[in-house]
């Protein structure tokens, strides 16, 4: 992708609108953005990768930057920084490499990335709160570990839907797009 200035004002409005969604409240949690523009960024920046990484990075940024305002003011319970926290951003920039695989942004790998990257996100971040302990008081035991994934369950189920709609906003529009403009040039 070339960036020009229609498309870093593309990209600047996609960061902002994920960036907002993500703080919406009484929003399933585990079901946001992040993980879609990160395979997004993947399939889109193959020439500038550093752009791929830090689209979701910003975004997150972003978000948790408004979710501390939030907190501080006494609008949200939740606080935007926390302990710890360099962990998530380093997962949600690694599963900008499952979007380096699907370049082509074929439908089938599109879903397929959509289903892998939530799934190695669930699996790394749930066996990192369970190793570490991160405020859970589960046991270092297999049955431990099997009980920090049970109850990540329903965030993982929302994490991988909500990957596959913005998967699709993003990559369907992207996709129109792009057919929307080779008919003008036509």
């Amino acid at each position: 992708m070339k960036l020009n200035k229609n498309v870093l004002l593309s990209i600047g409005l996609m960061v902002a609108i994920t960036s907002v969604y993500r703080i919406l409240p009484n929003r399933p949690f585990g079901f946001a953005p992040q993980i879609a523009l990160a395979l997004f960024g993947g399939a889109f920046f193959v020439q500038n990768k550093k752009w791929a990484f830090i689209l979701p990075l910003v975004s997150m940024f972003i978000s948790d930057l408004l979710y501390q305002v939030l907190f501080k003011f006494g609008y949200s319970e939740m606080e935007g920084f926390y302990s710890g926290q360099w962990i998530n951003y380093l997962l949600i920039g690694s599963l900008t490499v499952f979007g380096f695989m699907i370049s082509d942004a074929k439908i089938f790998k599109v879903i397929l990335a959509s289903i892998a990257a939530p799934t190695t996100y669930f699996l790394l971040s749930n066996g990192l709160v369970w190793f570490g302990n991160g405020g859970y008081q589960r046991s270092r035991t297999f049955g431990g570990l099997i009980q920090t994934l049970v109850d990540g369950v329903p965030f993982y189920q929302n994490s991988i839907l909500g990957t596959l709609v913005f998967g699709a906003i993003l990559f369907g529009g992207y996709s129109l797009l792009r057919a929307r403009e080779s008919k003008q040039i036509a």
